[in-house]
This record gives C-alpha cells, structure tokens and sequence, in this order.
C-alpha cells in the first residue's frame, strides 16, 4: 500500500490547508482524519519534494547572513551577529554595543534572570539600550564590583543600569571582582550576603560577557585588579583572552591559570550551561580570545565584526 507520505494531491490538499487557509496541524488532523504527526510528516515530505517552497524576502539586506550562517554551522554556535565598524578602537566598541542592545531587545524575555560581565564594550551597550522592554526581569553580576577606579565600567554598576531601563530588579554582589588569595575568595562565596547573587547563577537565563585579552589598556588592569606585573605573566604563559576576569589558552583551558583565578563570581565553565550565553567582541587582537572563548564553549552566541567573522570562517 502507498503511503500516505507519499499521496501529492494530500500533500497539496494538507499544505494548502496549513499555508494559504492557515490551518493548524490539529485543525488539519481533525479535518482530514489524520493524526497530526502525519499532517507534520505530510508538511515536511512536500517540502523536501518542493511541492511547497518557503522563501523569506529580506535576507539579502542583511548584509553578512551567509557569513553568520556560515561561524554558526562551523563552531556549533546558536546565533551570530556580525557589525561594520570604523578603524578606531572607539567606533568598534560603539558598534558592538548598540548591536548587542538591539540583540537584548528580543533576546530578554518577561522574568528572565541575566547575568552581566564588566567590560567597555557592555558600557557602550548599556549606554544606547532601547526599547520594547521584557517585564519583570531580575539583573545580576556575574562578578563583584567594589574599586574606586572606572566604576563604570563594574559588572555591579552595568547590571543595576539595566534593572532601571528595564525598571527590573538588581541584585548585587557586594565583593571585589578579586581578592589577594583563593582561601579568601572561597570563604566569600561562602558568605551569606552574597547568597541571593550567587544563588541565581545556576538560574540564568542570559549571560552577557565582555572578552578581553591580556593587555595594558585593557578594562581588569584600568580597574584596579591586575597589576602591570601580572599581565606580563599571563602573556609571557601564552593566555589568549579572559571572560569574568578567568583567563584561558587559545584552546579555551583554563588549566594553566587556576592559580590566577581569585575571582569571586561565576566560574566560566558554568556558562556553558546558560541558555544564552553571549560573547562581545571585535577587533584583530582579540582574535585569539574569542577563538578560545567559542572553543571553550564558553559562549553559545557571539556578536563580533566582520575582520574577525572572516578570519574565524577562514580557518581550517
């Protein structure tokens, strides 16, 4: 007996049904007699036959799909955004953010929970957010935030900026980014004002993170956390790039700097288990950290410009 998969006057009766009367696959089951796995299975066979043809007008004006289409295919990533930018380290970061802040507009849904990173490039997002706004919408660091220098640029300020758009709730975590030890940081965890913070790590809906690389210029070392000293070290022990102040080889191990790591917030690897886990960053020295951060898994969906996009597509 032929299947009924295979019937082209059921595929086109059940596809006219389903696309031009705007049918649902029940309404099309009960109609017809079918179970509504048939009715999908009679959808997709006309599909793949071309009996039916989906086109989207409009994908050509988005100018770098098929180079979007093409990182998320090749690393396994959920989305990517790719942005022109100017020469000037200022215009990079200025497009980069107001790419991610028209990302959140529908990335940040009603009662989602959102961790926020550090970092010049979340500055310039949060600086140009916009509206429609996701309701009742909780704010956390995914680091602590306590310094007198670029405060602006803390994961606590950030994050308490968009609970405001947002008109949301910010939970804070009230410690420095980083302490002197790794006995001190675990013994802060521990403590329990900073529960509420730490308690909605695992409940994240949306991480967003600033990729940086070991640098002079860069926002841990304009902040206060990493002395000049030490970002020798990290470049001298070939650290390609940093996500929440934890630093990982091109590779994405964390491994040869564990004993850098004092940081109190998130530990990166919990990022891989965030539903949106979104990477900012643009520029050819940041490269070798975003390489890492998407090899690492760190990241599931990654907003860079196109000299980076084309050079990630470019590699074997």
């Amino acid at each position: 007996m032929r299947k009924l998969v295979d019937d082209t006057r059921l595929m086109i009766k059940v596809c006219d049904l389903y696309y031009n009367q705007e049918a649902s696959q029940q309404q099309i089951g009960k109609r017809l007699g079918l179970s509504r796995p048939t009715v999908a299975r009679l959808l997709e066979s006309a599909r793949q036959q071309h009996i039916v043809e989906i086109r989207i007008p409009g994908l050509d004006t988005i100018e770098y799909w098929e180079l979007e289409q093409k990182l998320e295919r090749k690393y396994g990533l959920r989305e990517v955004l790719i942005v022109d930018a100017g020469d000037s380290e200022e215009d990079l970061e200025t497009a980069l953010g107001s790419a991610a802040a028209g990302y959140l507009q529908y990335m940040i849904k009603d009662g989602g929970v959102v961790g926020v990173s550090m970092g010049s490039t979340l500055y310039h997002m949060v600086s140009v957010l916009a509206g429609p706004k996701a309701e009742g919408v909780t704010f956390v660091p995914l680091i602590g935030g306590m310094g007198r220098l670029r405060t602006e640029l803390h994961a606590n300020s950030l994050a308490e900026q968009m609970s405001r758009f947002y008109d949301g709730t910010f939970v804070p975590l009230h410690a420095p980014a980083r302490v002197s030890s790794r006995q001190i940081r675990d013994e802060l965890m521990k403590e329990e004002s900073l529960s509420s913070a730490i308690g909605l790590f695992g409940k994240l809906d949306a991480a967003l993170v600033g990729i940086g690389y070991p640098n002079d210029h860069s926002a841990i070392q304009a902040t206060g956390y990493f002395k000049e000293n030490e970002m020798e070290s990290l470049i001298e022990r070939k650290a390609a790039g940093e996500l929440c102040m934890q630093f990982y080889d091109e590779t994405g191990d964390t491994a040869p700097f564990r004993r850098d790591n004092n940081v109190v917030g998130i530990d990166i690897h919990r990022l891989r288990k965030v539903p949106r886990s979104v990477g900012i960053a643009g520029g050819a020295e940041k490269l070798p950290a975003i390489r890492g951060a998407v090899q690492g898994r760190y990241i599931n969906t990654l907003i860079t410009d196109v000299r980076c996009a084309s050079v990630l597509a470019s590699e074997e």
